[in-house]
């Protein structure tokens, strides 16, 4: 019977499709503003700032977003819960022990970041350690070691990066018309140029952006699926996910450059639907006990 378990790879590959399209979104972008302005700089910048802002990102996103929500790290003797649970999944996973920091909020909530497994960080909310009992704080620990295992935070930086990109690129095209840019558009295709040009610009970012929350979706999923397989009790993720979206307070820190990092939405759950669900940093959670407890792990 096909089940969200046996739909991994699709997952993953689904993902992989949607980072290729955005590679493609990039460099269509830097050649039409390159084409427009007749000048071939404009999509050599375009390219090399794209890899400049993912090495960056790479090395140093995890300590940008432990700064951003004044994360704490922590020893055996302060959490023993916590870091026992941890060094025993790690080691069920095949994963080194990941460092382990606090975020002092009453809202319950969690993340991984780090650039690779052999760097990575599980941060939990002290929200979260309250409300929750010890087979439910399995179930988050196995979903966010779950992330660092299908190398999920390397993907989600890239995607944030090249949103802000998208961005960057729109924005300065639109800008150049306002002053008065493209001298050269009369050389290039005149008003239907501009046209073209407005449109991108215009939609570009949002296409990234959808593209952006899609893939997070996805991987929330995947990770949900995944940290089932290593507990090999699914209930206790599922309780966990009840739990933390009864929930409605917002993260004080929550941010939206990051807030597809944590493991519920930390602006507070709010029940969506229809076009608004596209815009959803994560799946409803109905959808995630779901498709927990009524897909056997066999």
């Amino acid at each position: 019977m096909s089940n969200l378990y046996t739909h991994q790879s699709e997952n993953i590959w689904k993902t992989y499709l949607f980072m290729a399209f955005f590679v493609g979104l990039v460099i269509g972008l830097g050649y039409f503003f390159a084409y427009f302005y007749n000048n071939s700089f404009i999509l050599y910048f375009a390219v090399f700032f794209a890899l400049f802002m993912n090495v960056f990102s790479y090395w140093f996103s995890d300590k940008i977003v432990l700064k951003l929500h004044k994360a704490k790290p922590v020893t055996r003797e302060e959490y023993f819960d916590l870091y026992n649970i941890t060094e025993n999944l790690s080691i069920t996973a095949g994963l080194p022990m990941p460092k382990l920091y606090i975020v002092e909020d009453a809202s319950p909530n969690a993340f991984a970041t780090g650039r690779n497994k052999d760097h990575a960080v599980i941060a939990v909310t002290s929200g979260l350690l309250k409300i929750l009992e010890k087979d439910e704080l399995e179930g988050v620990i196995a979903h966010e070691l779950s992330h660092i295992g299908n190398k999920d935070m390397l993907l989600s930086t890239i995607v944030v990066v090249m949103v802000g990109f998208i961005a960057i690129l729109s924005d300065f095209f639109i800008r150049s018309q306002m002053w008065g840019g493209g001298r050269n558009r009369d050389n290039q295709g005149g008003g239907i140029a501009i046209i073209i040009g407005v449109a991108l610009a215009l939609l570009a970012p949002l296409a990234a952006t959808l593209i952006r929350l899609a893939i997070s979706r996805k991987r929330e999923f995947l990770a949900d699926a995944s940290g089932a397989l290593l507990t090999r009790y699914p209930e206790g993720l599922a309780k966990a996910l009840k739990k933390i979206s009864a929930e409605t307070t917002p993260l004080h820190s929550a941010k939206n450059a990051t807030a597809h990092l944590f493991i519920s939405n930390p602006f507070g759950n709010k029940k969506s639907s229809g076009l608004h669900k596209l815009f959803m940093t994560h799946p409803s959670t109905e959808e995630r006990i779901h498709a927990l407890i009524d897909s056997p792990l066999d």
